[in-house]
This record gives structure tokens, C-alpha cells and sequence, in this order.
């Protein structure tokens, strides 16, 4: 079992639903590549009384970037149309095992979720261990979620650009390695290919296995494998802000703090041709 800090069990979950002060939420995201529909396979099935978080439509859409953080008041409006409060024990899962649902984690934490966990190995390990899944779509009571929005859990192209010129703060590239070194097209049209100057990279799959976070000891390993410095600040980034929720969630778990992520990442970076690149 993960860290319970940050990780609840299937067995835990199932013995816990249907509580009023719990809300089970399927954040499931796929990568463009994977070709699949998140909300469309949450219809066909779900953890019973789970409902979608859809990260593209509780989102800031003033911008073209992908899925980034709204403001605080349509955040507070879309997570009580979902029946979500500050206050209550919220449980994040994903179809995947572990890819959406460190990225809702950290944007429910961001806005001020007291108590937001993640259940280990997600929807796949709840299926394989024949536990009850129901489909169509979940109808929840509104409530009230009052916003507290913690701007230190944000960095914005500006402050990347600062560190990444200063390196006061340590960028760590969740994307694989032939995307970082700008050896492959970016599966987003219209983007430069290559890596913030100056940061490093760690590919999220290096941090995952079977579904959930590896071990303590395999995630330092990994880190320090690239040439981490554990008493630095970090920032975390990767495509377009979601597999570097997961870096985030990693460090965590074995104790680092002062952690952001840079919600724009290469989506962002890689647009902007204002901004420098850096290959190989």
C-alpha cells in the first residue's frame, strides 16, 4: 500500500462509499495519441457514485492552452455543481491506474480540498478484483466548495523562464526523452520541439508501475539517477500540465517540498517562439 497520506486502498474505498461526507471522482485523461474518450468510457463504467471531473471543461477557457487552472470562483461553481465541498473526504480515481488523477488531486488541493487522496491502481485494480462498477452518468446534490486558492502551487511561463536562466529553481520534464532532446515531432501541432534550457528530464513512466507510484526507494533512485538536487525548489512540467502532476506526486510521497508545476509546460513553452529551446 502507498503512502496513506496520499493513497487510499480498494478495500478502504469499498467499505467507505456511500458515506455522505465522501465524494469518489473519475478523472481519467488520455493522452491524444491513446485515441480513447475519457467521458465516454466513464458512461459505460464507473466506480458506483463516481463522478467526472473533466479537466478540459473545468479549465480557464479564455486561453487557447489546454486545460489549464480556472479562477477560483468557476472553479468553486463547477466542483459544487459536482457536488464537491472544501471540507469533504474526496477520493480520486482514474482508468488508466495513475495518469488524470494526480493532475485533479493537485488542482483540488490547489484550490483548498482539505482531504483529497488517490485510490491505488485506480479503476483497473477495482475491476480486477470483481468489485461493483455501474454506467450512465451520476446526478450528485450541488453544494458549496469555498475556494482557497494557493498561488505558491503555480508557476507561470515567466517564472520558468527566471529559473531556467537563474536555476534557483530545478524544472524537471516529465515527457519521454526523444520529445525532450527534440528528436520527434510534438503530437500538438504547431510546436517547437526540444526542452526548457536548462532543466532536466525524468519521464513519467520511470516513476510508475502496474498502476500506482513505485517504491520510495525506486522514485529516488530515479531522481537522483538524472542528477536531482533534493535541497533545491522544483518545478514540474511535461505536455500540457497533467504527467507532471505525477513527478509532483512522486517527490511528495518521499518527502520533497516546494513544489510547483508549470500548468502551461511545452504546450505552452513550445509555442511561444519568444521563449528559448534547448535540444539534444
Amino acid at each position: 500500500m502507498g503512502d496513506p497520506a496520499y493513497f487510499v486502498s480498494t478495500e478502504w474505498l469499498a467499505g467507505e462509499i456511500g458515506k455522505p461526507d465522501l465524494a469518489v471522482i473519475d478523472g481519467t485523461f488520455f493522452m491524444p495519441d491513446e485515441k480513447r474518450d475519457a467521458k465516454s468510457e466513464y458512461r459505460t463504467r464507473h466506480i458506483p457514485g463516481a463522478i467526472f471531473f473533466d479537466i478540459d471543461a473545468i479549465a480557464d477557457h479564455s486561453t487557447d492552452l489546454p486545460h489549464m487552472l480556472p479562477n477560483p470562483a468557476d472553479f468553486a461553481t463547477a466542483a459544487g455543481q459536482l457536488g464537491l465541498s472544501e471540507a469533504m473526504r474526496l477520493v480520486v480515481y482514474d482508468a488508466s491506474g495513475l495518469l488524470g488523477a494526480p493532475r485533479v488531486w493537485w488542482t483540488l488541493r490547489t484550490f483548498g480540498a482539505q482531504n483529497v487522496k488517490i485510490l491505488e491502481g485506480g479503476l483497473p485494480k477495482w475491476i480486477a478484483e470483481g468489485r461493483p462498477a455501474e454506467s450512465g452518468e451520476v446526478q450528485p446534490t450541488p453544494r458549496v466548495f469555498a475556494p482557497h486558492f494557493d498561488p505558491s502551487a503555480v508557476a507561470d511561463a515567466e517564472a520558468v523562464n527566471a529559473a531556467s536562466k537563474s536555476g534557483t529553481s530545478q524544472i524537471i520534464d516529465a515527457r519521454a526523452a526523444p520529445r525532450f532532446r527534440g528528436e520527434v515531432p510534438e503530437p500538438r501541432a504547431g510546436l517547437r520541439s526540444g526542452h526548457i534550457p536548462g532543466s532536466l528530464n525524468l519521464p513519467w513512466r520511470e516513476v510508475v508501475g502496474e498502476g500506482t507510484l513505485k517504491s520510495p526507494d525506486e522514485i529516488r533512485e530515479a531522481f537522483a539517477a538524472i542528477g536531482f538536487d533534493p535541497h533545491k525548489p522544483i518545478i514540474t512540467s511535461c505536455g500540457s500540465g497533467v504527467s507532471a502532476a505525477i513527478l509532483l506526486l512522486a517527490l511528495e510521497t518521499v518527502g520533497q517540498r516546494h513544489i510547483q508545476l508549470y500548468d502551461g509546460s511545452w504546450t505552452e513553452w513550445g509555442g511561444r517562439s519568444d521563449l528559448p529551446i534547448a535540444t539534444g
